[in-house]
């Protein structure tokens, strides 16, 4: 039988969250994951950075902050993660539970993420999976994928996205969907998961880094041509008290 050793796997992104106390040991969560994916992968044994994706860059391991671009995976994978989440999405009541219990499941493993989210929780939490939503469904089309996440990815600059935080809320979806699927969540869907979500992170890292900056300048300059005033962060003066 085959494990995902996510302390070995990922120690990059554990001894980083670590320092932050954010992320719980998880040990050998991943060992009950079986199924056809799971038997189909013991067969050939590809290579972790090769498993899933046509290209070795994005990985389940690495959240590539550095560049952004499209992540294509191989079409078996495609299938194990639409499939997992369309069961995901039929066995819950509504999709205001499965946001809600998804959105539970990731502030359970870090509580301190909450304070980043003023928005009330099930606004946030419908936010949260339907957004998830359009990226599953962009899966098999990379160039549409690129796209559904950079808006995503534009829409969240104001986040402070980090490595060890995208790590938090991988590890988090991943054991959630490992205990909600049981032996439907295979090792192919895990790490096919795990890939998509470091890529999603990665790109929120690299869109802020290179872009809400000049962002705030190109704010600051319309607000001058406008006679507006604005703060450092590029808010209009009087508009946060609203």
């Amino acid at each position: 039988s085959m494990s995902v050793e996510e302390d070995d796997d990922i120690s990059p992104c554990h001894d980083a969250a670590d320092e932050e106390g954010e992320l719980e040991d998880a040990s050998g969560s991943g060992s009950g994951i079986t199924g056809e994916g799971a038997d189909a992968f013991a067969e050939d044994d590809p290579p972790v950075a090769t498993g899933v994706c046509r290209s070795g860059r994005y990985t389940a391991e690495d959240v590539v902050d550095e560049s952004f671009e499209c992540l294509e995976l191989m079409p078996f994978a495609v299938v194990e993660v639409q499939e997992c989440w369309s069961k995901f999405l039929k066995d819950a009541d509504t999709q205001e539970a499965a946001g809600e219990a998804l959105y539970t499941a990731i502030f359970d493993a870090a509580p301190s993420l909450q304070s980043l989210f003023k928005t009330p929780r099930a606004v946030m939490a419908m936010r949260f999976l339907v957004g998830l939503q359009q990226i599953m469904q962009a899966l098999d089309d990379p160039e549409g994928l690129k796209v559904v996440v950079e808006t995503l990815g534009f829409q969240h600059l104001e986040f402070e996205v980090t490595p060890p935080r995208v790590c938090v809320f991988r590890d988090a979806i991943c054991e959630f969907l490992s205990l909600e699927l049981c032996s439907r969540y295979t090792l192919v869907a895990d790490e096919s998961f795990r890939v998509v979500l470091n890529y999603i992170g990665g790109a929120f890292i690299y869109l802020r880094k290179n872009f809400a900056g000049r962002i705030r300048v190109l704010l600051k300059s319309w607000a001058l041509a406008n006679g507006e005033d604005l703060d450092a962060d590029g808010v209009e003066v009087g508009a946060k008290a609203g």
